[in-house]
């Protein structure tokens, strides 16, 4: 009985079942409560009102007799009335209480106390009231037969024909004459009554029974049920069941709850797969992970650790971490874990240690602190990473380090180390002082341009950050003398920071040397060119010389002479003395040491000044020149005195050229041979370059000679009749414009060098 008591108290069916149970009785209790009620009070005032209209009712039907004091026919009508089966007596008393008329003639003449029950309700106060309502004339009787009665008391009023009429005056200040008295059986009522309550209260019952059997059924069906599955299912899942399925199929909320249900379960069975997996892979990393794990208690010993650990060490758990790996009788000095244990943060250290084989091993230490649900450090993980052949490396690098700056300081090139914004020089070597002039702490966080001239710095800051290589850079020595020098250019690192690595190269007496050279190239070129300078200079000497004559003959033969003629002939003085000046200033130009000076010029223009300086020499030759130059050709950057020389170079290689090819020719052949010698001038210019072109029709270039012409001293003349630098110098001054020059063999015979030049641009 006290289990069933515990499981009602527990359960939420039992509870659910009582509760609308004890809802239930309740409610149809008041229901039918009141209803039976509401039946008796109706059925008890239908008959008041029912008796009172009997009263009435035997009121009017005596009020004739009454008037004719007719006493028996009075008697008689309530007699008559009295044998009525649900009238129980019919009286009518005086004011004294005296019963006048009855349905009983034995009760005529009985007088009865005023105070009884039928007159206390009228005589209870003093004087006794007249006007009384309906409920407050009533009475309800206990009968001894086992029913009740019910009673009515009429009054009796004094009218004016009572007051009036002669057979029985009755004063007119008496108000009431008497009372009738109607007494009626409540039998029928009762058992009506009784009958009503009784099916009230058996449909009340059915109702309930059935109300509480459906909704017994609704509860277990569609509540105790699924609620027992869920809680099963649920239990499952608890013990690790989570592909139990809870098997409700209803759409209301139970049915969307165990939907949930398994959907928590298929989700928490997939979520624990991939913990354990996770789990088995952690296991797995701490085992395997290529580094030394050990998780230590506060007392410094070993809870666990990975087989890294145990292979690199042979531990036991318990042992002290400082014993196991470190070979120490105590704790260290400056412990990490202690640190971890202190402040609860991460700590990091450097350890070193005896390996198992008594090999020295260095490691980096890395704590973390293990907390229990409360927030307590209970243990501490250390992690340890081999770095033996790191600081092995370390040393190598070092090593490695000091030797690559003794190379570093020891180049016989000056290298500096430049800031990749600002240019400033970080870094130098020795030979800096040597090649410049300034020792290392002179230059150190100076810019690099202040080696350049004032007026090319600005140039040279925008091409330092953006070229690989600088030719034929001007520097400036610490004693102001200027140096040529060749500078190579690369991004690098420099303590974690991004420079430029800068090589200079001292091309200086390179350069004089190759001046040198051209200068006397040049000079060969002038001597070779004497011939055809004497037949220039002849030309104006021999004029000079005839006006001299003509003026000393006139003058011996004081002879006058005309102003006309002695103007003409001071004019061709003039003017042939300017031509002369002309080609002396030229050969002079030509032959002067200068530095190679680029600037935009005009390629035409300097071509037509090559074949001036040349022209004499070709026609004393017999070698005609054809021209064929494009007309507003653009400009190009260029030393003009070197591209003269350039072209100089060729025409006296196609002059050879040509003269060997006809050398042998004999006089029955001179018609062809004028037209083998010949050279043609051509320049062409599109978007991007200008290209002049120098073909001669001589002996042309063998094909496996081609690539090696431009070679310093390689030619293909005679002995003694080429040095081999005129090709060499042009390929070389050619490159330093950005040019290109190469040879090719026509078709028919003789060769052709073609030249390309950038075209100069605005800025």
């Amino acid at each position: 009985m006290l289990e069933h008591f515990k499981d009602f108290r527990q359960s939420l069916f039992y509870r659910l079942i009582f509760m609308m149970g004890l809802t239930l009785f309740v409610s149809f209790s008041i229901y039918a409560y009141f209803n039976i009620k509401y039946q008796k009070d109706k059925a008890v005032k239908d008959i008041v009102v029912w008796t009172d209209r009997l009263s009435e009712t035997i009121k009017l039907g005596t009020h004739y007799a009454m008037m004719l004091n007719a006493r028996e026919n009075i008697n008689q009508s309530i007699r008559n009335m009295g044998k009525q089966e649900t009238i129980e007596h019919i009286r009518i008393y005086n004011k004294e209480g005296e019963i006048k008329f009855s349905d009983s003639s034995g009760e005529v003449g009985q007088k009865t106390n005023i105070k009884a029950e039928a007159c206390f309700i009228c005589h209870k106060t003093e004087p006794p009231q007249a006007n009384l309502d309906l409920s407050e004339r009533i009475r309800i009787i206990d009968d001894q037969k086992g029913y009740r009665q019910i009673g009515v008391i009429t009054p009796i009023r004094n009218e004016i024909n009572c007051s009036t009429d002669i057979c029985h005056v009755h004063p007119q200040d008496k108000m009431i004459l008497g009372a009738l008295d109607v007494v009626v059986s409540m039998k029928e009522t009762d058992d009506e009554i009784v009958f009503f309550e009784e099916g009230i209260i058996a449909l009340v019952s059915f109702i309930f029974t059935v109300t509480s059997a459906v909704i017994f059924v609704f509860i277990v069906r569609f509540i105790k049920l699924p609620i027992q599955k869920l809680i099963d299912g649920t239990l499952m899942i608890a013990k690790g069941q989570y592909q139990a399925r809870i098997d409700i199929r209803s759409k209301d909320e139970l049915g969307q709850l165990a939907t949930a249900f398994n959907k928590m379960g298929k989700k928490i069975s997939e979520k624990r797969s991939e913990l354990s997996k996770q789990r088995n892979e952690y296991q797995k990393l701490f085992e395997q992970v290529p580094c030394i794990i050990s998780v230590q208690n506060r007392d410094y010993r070993l809870i666990r650790y990975n087989r890294e650990f145990s292979d690199r060490f042979d531990p036991k758990p318990g042992d002290y971490c400082f014993s196991a790996y470190k070979g120490r009788t105590e704790k260290c000095s400056i412990c990490p874990v202690e640190k971890t244990f202190e402040d609860g943060l991460s700590h990091y250290s450097e350890e070193t240690g005896l390996n198992k084989d008594g090999t020295r091993a260095y490691w980096i230490v890395r704590t973390s602190p293990i907390r229990d649900d409360d927030g307590n450090i209970v243990a501490a993980m250390e992690l340890s990473i081999d770095i033996s052949r790191s600081k092995q490396l370390e040393e190598k690098l070092a090593e490695s380090e000091k030797q690559c700056y003794a190379v570093f300081n020891n180049i016989p090139n000056p290298v500096f180390v430049l800031d990749i914004n600002t240019l400033a020089i970080l870094d130098c070597n020795q030979s800096v002082k040597s090649v410049y002039g300034y020792a290392k702490n002179e230059v150190l966080l100076k810019s690099f341009l202040e080696l350049f001239s004032e007026e090319e710095r600005e140039y040279y800051a925008f091409k330092l950050q953006t070229s690989s290589v600088l030719n034929r850079v001007k520097h400036i020595h610490k004693t102001g003398k200027v140096l040529f020098v060749n500078i190579r250019i690369s991004p690098a690192e420099y303590h974690g920071k991004k420079v430029l690595l800068l090589a200079t190269g001292d091309d200086t007496k390179r350069l004089e040397a190759e001046q040198q050279i051209i200068q006397a190239s040049k000079m060969a070129t002038l001597g070779e060119m004497a011939t055809g300078i004497a037949h220039e200079l002849n030309q104006p000497l021999s004029v000079i010389k005839t006006a001299s004559s003509f003026f000393m003959k006139k003058i011996n033969r004081k002879e006058p002479i005309k102003e006309e003629i002695l103007y003409t002939l001071a004019q061709e003085i003039d003017s042939h003395v300017d031509r002369a000046t002309r080609i002396i200033n030229h050969m002079r130009l030509f032959g002067r040491k200068s530095d190679m000076n680029l600037e935009k010029i005009q390629v035409n223009d300097v071509l037509r000044n090559a074949f001036e300086i040349f022209s004499q020499q070709l026609k004393v030759r017999g070698i005609a020149v054809v021209w064929d130059l494009h007309q507003d050709i653009p400009l190009i950057l260029a030393d003009p005195g070197r591209l003269e020389q350039v072209f100089i170079n060729l025409l006296l290689n196609a002059r050879d050229a040509i003269e060997e090819n006809t050398d042998d020719l004999v006089p029955a052949t001179l018609n062809i041979a004028k037209d083998m010698r010949r050279i043609t001038l051509k320049t062409t210019a599109d978007d991007k370059q200008v290209t002049i072109t120098v073909s001669d029709t001589g002996i042309g270039i063998p094909s496996e000679k081609l690539e090696k012409i431009f070679e310093p001293f390689f030619t293909t003349k005679k002995v003694g009749k080429g040095t081999g630098l005129g090709l060499s110098i042009s390929y070389s001054f050619i490159k330093e414009c950005q040019g290109d020059i190469r040879a090719v063999n026509n078709e028919d015979r003789g060769s052709t060098f073609i030249i390309s030049f950038p075209i100069a641009s605005d800025t």
